[in-house]
Formats: C-alpha cells, structure tokens, sequence
C-alpha cells in the first residue's frame, strides 16, 4: 500500500448495495486482512461476512467467508493468536436483542475456515467482541469488548484465558451520571426502572487498551453526545463506573490504538449530538493514557456517511478501515511518526 489511503473496490465494480462495519488486522506474514457485512440492504436475510486481502501490494479478489443462511450476519471481527492461528468472530440474527456470536477459525493466514460454532453456546444478546478489536494482554488474557442493546443499552467485557476457547462475562458497567433529557442526573437503578424512557440511552461497542500489566481501559459510543469512558486495574475482570469524557461522540463507532511509546491514537466522528451526523471523520491524539486529546487528521469531510472506524498497530504502522458512504470500504496506512509530528 504506497499510497496512504486506498479503496478496496473500483468505483464501478462493487458487488453488494450496501456494506458497513468493517474491521483490520495486519496478519503476521504483513498481508492486510479487511472484513465487513454486506448485501442488499442492513438487516436482510443476504447479509453476509466479506473479507479482502492487501499482499504483495495490491487488493486480492474479496469473497464471502460467513454466510449462516436465512438469518443476517454482523460486524466482524478478526484476530490472530500468537501461534498465528486466526480467529474471526460474528453475529447472527435480525433482532439485536438475540444476536448469537459465532466463531470460525483459520490456519493458514484466512485462506480456509472451519465451520463456525457458537462462541457461547446458547447464549443470546451477544458475548465476545460486539464490534472492536480483541487485545491480547500483559497476561497473555484475551480480552473482548462487548454491550448489551436490551432497554438500556450497557458495556461489558468478556475475557478468555485459554486462546478463545471459553470465556468469562464481566458485570455490566455501571452507569451513574447518564442525563435524562439533559435536565437530570439519573442512577443506573432508576434507568433499569423505566425502559420507555431510556430506551436506546447508555452505551455501547466499546474499545480498549492496556496502559500498564493489569491496567485496562475503554471509551465507549453514548447516546450523550460525549463519548464515555471506564477503567480496570485486574484486567478487564471489574470495572469502575462509566464516565463522560470531554470528547464528542454522535452515537456512532469509534476505535482506539496504542502506540508503540504509549501515545493512544482515537478516530472518531468529533460530532456532539445524538444520532447527529457521521461527517466528518477525525484522529485524534493523547498523550497522557486519555485525559487529553488533540484533533491530528482530517481522513473525510463534507457530505456523506464515514464511520464505524477499525484502528490496528503492527510494529510501527497504523492501519485503519471504515465505512465509506455504505458503498465501499476505505483503507488508510499511516507510519507511527507521522501521527507524532
């Protein structure tokens, strides 16, 4: 990838009508590998798992790699373990509310896949990664974050300490402090007590990252207009209680990365309104583990749909894909110095 930001597809050659929630990872032979959902239409039946690869310095032909017939398939998420075994990770269902999270895995750097299992067996709502990169720790734990879309909508984390094998939920996070209407502080007891006004309010789809061994942290989409934020010291096992940072959020995806000298790169949608418009689309950059950020880039402005970002390190380059106007796939690479300039 020469330039710093290419398409996957040509303008005229796109074999879906629409495709979202894209997810990145740079394998360990430095092939890029990019996933999405895509078909006719959000939530029809022909939603599927698509995957393209970057090797050899150019987009291989993209294919379908999940597709669990007569339900639709969601936000994808890939992750290699360290003995390069490959995971990919997806939900299935038309209701958000029964999602089931299915796993398929890959031995040969995502030429071929098992057939998929449920990651959860039973489980309905959602466990492992909702939508965000999984981050292997100091432990060598793996951690997922997650959320929950019933009434209230609240984050958690599921973490696995057998390479993905089973996993244990963590609480849901508490959520002290979320306004009604903005004219009121309410507890997280009184929002569980009246669903129809809190309905679609809280937070979900959260990113992480590690600080220091043990030290886990997460920002999180909000229907507050200001993305949220919540902290681990025993990783990812309990969390503090979820709090409003200084950042804009318009209740649409945002990733995060940590640099290799600990800086935290964010991109996001720097818009302060709920369900407010998903233009432009921005990094940001911290340099104090999230107290403070500073707008870096411009990746998109002006008229359209650019979100639900994925961000991925591999030594010192950053790769980033996103939603682009829900026709293509955008694909940005950048060198850790040029974000620290």
């Amino acid at each position: 990838m020469t330039e710093k930001k290419s398409y996957v597809f040509e303008e005229n050659n796109v074999p879906f009508q629409i495709c979202h929630a894209t997810n990145c990872l740079a394998l360990d032979n430095n092939d890029l590998l990019v996933a999405w959902f895509a078909g006719s239409r959000e939530g029809n039946d022909d939603i599927a798992i698509w995957l393209s690869r970057f090797s050899e310095g150019k987009w291989d032909k993209s294919a379908i790699v999940a597709d669990d017939k007569e339900e639709p398939n969601w936000n994808p998420v890939l992750h290699q373990l360290k003995g390069g075994r490959l995971l990919l990770f997806y939900k299935v269902g038309r209701d958000i509310h029964a999602w089931r999270t299915m796993i398929r895995i890959s031995d040969d750097r995502g030429k071929t896949w098992t057939e998929p299992r449920e990651l959860v067996p039973g489980d309905k709502g959602g466990r492992g990664p909702v939508r965000t990169k999984v981050l292997t720790l100091s432990d060598d734990s793996l951690l997922a974050g997650s959320s929950s879309e019933q009434g209230v909508w609240t984050t958690f984390t599921d973490r696995s300490i057998d390479e993905g094998k089973s996993w244990v939920r963590s609480d849901s996070i508490a959520l002290t402090g979320i306004s009604y209407h903005g004219e009121k502080t309410v507890s997280h007891t009184d929002i569980e007590v009246s669903e129809q006004s809190f309905y679609g309010r809280g937070v979900i789809q959260p990113t992480l990252w590690e600080s220091e061994d043990g030290n886990v942290h997460m920002l999180m989409r909000s229907s507050e207009g200001r993305i949220y934020r919540a902290d681990s010291t025993d990783y990812g096992k309990t969390w503090s209680s979820a709090y409003a940072t200084s950042l804009p959020n318009n209740n649409s995806g945002i990733d995060v990365v940590r640099l290799s000298n600990g800086s935290l790169v964010l991109c996001y949608n720097p818009v302060a309104e709920n369900w407010g418009e998903r233009t432009p689309l921005r990094l940001a950059i911290s340099k104090d583990n999230g107290n403070t950020w500073k707008d870096i880039y411009t990746l998109e402005e002006g008229a359209g749909e650019f979100s639900y970002p994925s961000i991925t390190r591999k030594a010192q380059t950053i790769y980033l894909s996103y939603t682009w106007n829900r026709k293509n796939v955008a694909v940005w690479r950048f060198e850790e110095k040029e974000l620290e300039e």
